[in-house]
């Protein structure tokens, strides 16, 4: 149930499609969170048991070894694929910055604007010691 304010009494049907629309938003962020934390842990996992296993008894093959460091090193490069299929707002960002995934109807950045955004220059407000703490 999503907690309201008493002052704000929503209607029966409006209450409703407000829930409905929250508990899809909630589902959709822990399917996402379920499957970046099982893809972290089926692919890092066995390689933590496999080090902790050759610690205690040295048998484990250097090579069985490498495969597992490489499957947590391929966890890595599964983020970038991962997040845009399933997170809206990291498309729209990266959409902004990769000239492959922008859209037509989206104004390209100058790259005058882009430097005076990122040169912090302009007008600032001026800072004392007083306003900093």
């Amino acid at each position: 149930q999503v907690p309201r304010a008493p002052s704000q009494p929503l209607a029966g049907s409006e209450s409703r499609r407000f829930t409905s629309k929250h508990s899809k938003k909630a589902l959709k962020a822990s399917l996402t969170l379920g499957i970046l934390l099982g893809m972290f842990f089926v692919a890092w996992l066995p390689f933590f048991v496999t080090n902790v296993a050759q610690a205690v008894c040295d048998c484990v093959p250097a090579g069985f070894f490498d495969v597992l460091t490489w499957l947590g090193y391929c966890n890595s490069t599964m983020n970038p694929i991962i997040y845009p299929l399933f997170m809206r707002d990291f498309k729209r960002a990266m959409g902004k910055f990769l000239p492959c995934c922008r859209r037509s109807a989206e104004p390209r950045p100058s790259a005058i604007s882009l430097s005076m955004r990122n040169s912090n220059s302009g007008p600032r407000a001026p800072t004392s010691l007083k306003n900093v703490l």
